[in-house]
């Protein structure tokens, strides 16, 4: 991707960056114990804003793969070899995911390998909406994101319940990946995954609308984003009186919902940062995401693995905090703490103009 010679929008790095820090914020707590609601997943149906920040970040993938490819598909380049180009670096993130995850099996000691996850669906939603950017006009694409609403809804519904461990896409996931799932109910045997296989579909939804809203972004129709979102939101909201919001699942209503919201703050930030000249806060994140994620992850298994982990929280934080201010205040204290050391890492980086691609 990078030999294209589209036009970089700050407004996308910066948001992108701004996903990736809030990313880091929710998935590094001090205390799990003790986080403010705010910054927890929805337990399983219903909405908090950190159920936003994933499908954001799904959404600027397709944002981007609009930016990069289509203007080298409008000029004639090679679609095999930009083909390639997409299915070997949907590999190495899928591959980088897994290899996190062997990291985890050493830092946590936990009893299973997990094959699905964060990463991995990053690298299956970038391959799939790259290979159908290059080789299908808009109106294939918003088929396609129709079908995958509708097909996997009608999936979702003739499992029967939507309730975790029984609905369909967690028992799909179950008899296809066995133990290798994130959670195993100890009472029953059954398996969920949040990142699984089946509810993939809705992520690739996600990245589709980020995909369309994208070439809008590159066309400068700031009025489609907007009217898009709307419609977007209403009809996730719709559609929720019979499937709800479920981010565990990728509902999609939770795809509308979503999307809708990510297609508005995309136009604001657009508007503030590409046509407007605010500073594109987050940037620096935004250029090195995938570095900073993963290395964040590194860093993390690193000192679980080697029991730092929490002899630093207590010592740094907890220690002396917890008895001024509550449990929950270290707790936080910690997670932006850890946000700010990647955040000096990665403006090291972009001052050193050092970007690191997979």
């Amino acid at each position: 991707m990078s030999k294209a010679t589209a036009p970089r929008y700050a407004s996308v790095d910066a948001l992108r960056g701004v996903t990736v820090a809030a990313m880091l914020l929710v998935n590094n707590p001090g205390d799990w114990g003790h986080v403010y609601a705010p910054l927890e997943h929805a337990v399983w149906h219903g909405f908090t804003p950190t159920d936003l920040i994933f499908p954001m970040f799904l959404f600027i993938v397709g944002v981007s793969i609009a930016l990069a490819l289509m203007p080298r598909v409008e000029r004639g380049d090679d679609p095999s070899a930009l083909t390639k180009t997409v299915l070997v670096r949907g590999a190495r993130i899928v591959g980088l995911g897994l290899l996190l995850h062997l990291c985890a099996l050493w830092a946590f000691d936990v009893a299973h390998y997990r094959v699905p996850g964060v990463l991995q669906r990053i690298g299956l939603c970038f391959a799939a909406a790259g290979v159908l950017a290059l080789y299908t006009w808009p109106r294939t694409q918003w088929l396609v994101f129709g079908a995958l609403l509708f097909g996997y809804g009608a999936l979702l519904a003739a499992g029967g319940s939507l309730e975790p461990f029984v609905n369909i896409a967690s028992r799909i996931d179950h008899a296809l990946l066995g133990v290798h799932v994130y959670q195993l109910d100890a009472a029953t045997g059954r398996g969920h995954d949040p990142e699984g296989l089946v509810s993939t579909l809705g992520a690739l939804a996600t990245t589709l609308l980020g995909l369309r809203a994208g070439d809008w972004l590159r066309r400068g129709d700031r009025r489609a984003l907007w009217i898009a979102g709307l419609i977007a939101m209403a009809a996730g909201l719709a559609w929720s009186l019979w499937q709800p919001l479920n981010k565990n699942l990728w509902t999609p209503s939770y795809v509308l919902w979503t999307g809708g919201i990510a297609c508005w703050v995309m136009a604001v930030f657009h508007s503030l940062i590409d046509l407007r000249g605010w500073p594109p806060l987050g940037r620096a994140f935004g250029v090195n995401a995938i570095a900073a994620y993963a290395g964040s992850a590194f860093m993390l298994y690193a000192l679980a693995g080697l029991g730092w982990l929490d002899p630093l929280y207590q010592h740094a934080f907890a220690g002396w905090m917890t008895p001024r201010f509550g449990p929950f205040v270290p707790s936080l204290a910690y997670a932006l703490a850890f946000v700010a050391v990647w955040w000096i890492v990665v403006r090291v980086l972009d001052a050193r103009r050092i970007y690191f691609k997979i």
